[in-house]
C-alpha cells in the first residue's frame, strides 16, 4: 500500500508532534522582538499584528495578518532572534510549529511546500507594493489602501467591510504619518460616505477605492 496522502488543512488545524495550538487574548504577546526564533506560526482564526521598535524606541506596525497567514518564518532563514513582536488584535488561535517539524514537512511534503511558498511569494509582493506606496503616494492614499487591504477588498476572499476595533494610533504607525493626519482623513472619508466608524467598529465601503484610483 502507498503512503497515506498528506492533508495540509488537517496538519494546520490539529496538534501533534512539534505542534501546539495557542489560544491568545487581545494584546497577549506571542513572541517579542529579540526572543529566540525557534518556530513558525499559523493563524487558525483572528488577527495578529507584527510590530518593530527601533533603538530610539519608535514603534512601527509592519504587518496585520489574518486567518490563514504564516508568521515567524524567519527562523527558517537562519534568524536566531525575532526581528519583530507578534501580538493578537483580537482573541485568536494560532498553531505553533517547531522549526524542526516545519523543516521536515517542507522537505517531505511537496504539496505543503508549494502552499507555503505561494504564501511567501504573495506576502513578498505585498511588501514590495507597500514600499512603492510609501515612496510615491500621499498619506491620504496610503491610509485608504491600508483600510481596503484590512477589509480584504481586491483579494480572492470575500471582503470583510466591518473591522474589529483598530486604533488611529495603529493606523498611523502602518501608514507612516501622524495620528492627527489619520484623524483628519478618517473624518474626511466619513463625510464623503467612504467609511463609517465609532468607538468599537470600522466599516469600509468599496467607494473608498475612489481615493486610491484618483490621480
Amino acid at each position: 500500500m502507498g503512503r497515506k496522502r498528506f492533508d495540509s488543512t488537517s496538519f494546520l488545524s490539529t496538534m501533534g508532534k512539534g505542534k501546539t495550538i495557542i489560544r491568545c487574548l487581545k494584546d497577549q504577546v506571542i513572541f517579542a522582538q529579540g526572543d529566540p526564533a525557534d518556530a513558525v506560526f499559523f493563524i487558525q482564526n483572528g488577527r495578529v499584528k507584527l510590530t518593530v521598535v527601533s533603538e530610539r524606541g519608535k514603534e512601527a506596525v509592519v504587518a496585520l495578518l489574518t486567518k490563514g497567514s504564516f508568521f515567524g518564518e524567519g527562523c527558517l532563514n537562519g534568524d536566531v532572534r525575532r526581528l519583530s513582536t507578534a501580538a493578537p488584535l483580537t482573541q485568536c488561535s494560532v498553531l505553533r510549529i517547531a522549526k524542526e517539524e516545519m523543516v521536515r514537512v517542507l522537505r517531505t511534503e511537496p504539496a505543503f511546500a508549494a502552499r507555503f511558498m505561494s504564501y511567501l511569494l504573495e506576502r513578498n509582493g505585498r511588501i514590495e507594493e507597500d514600499l512603492v506606496d510609501r515612496l510615491f503616494n500621499s498619506s491620504e492614499k496610503r491610509l485608504a489602501r491600508v483600510l481596503l487591504l484590512l477589509a480584504h477588498f481586491g483579494k480572492d476572499q470575500e471582503p470583510e467591510p466591518v473591522l474589529p476595533e483598530i486604533s488611529q494610533d495603529m493606523l498611523a504607525k502602518m501608514v507612516g504619518t501622524t495620528r492627527s493626519r489619520v484623524s483628519f482623513f478618517m473624518n474626511k472619508f466619513r463625510k464623503l460616505g467612504f467609511i463609517d466608524y465609532n468607538d468599537t467598529t470600522l466599516e469600509v465601503h468599496n467607494s473608498l477605492l475612489n481615493v486610491v484610483l484618483h490621480d
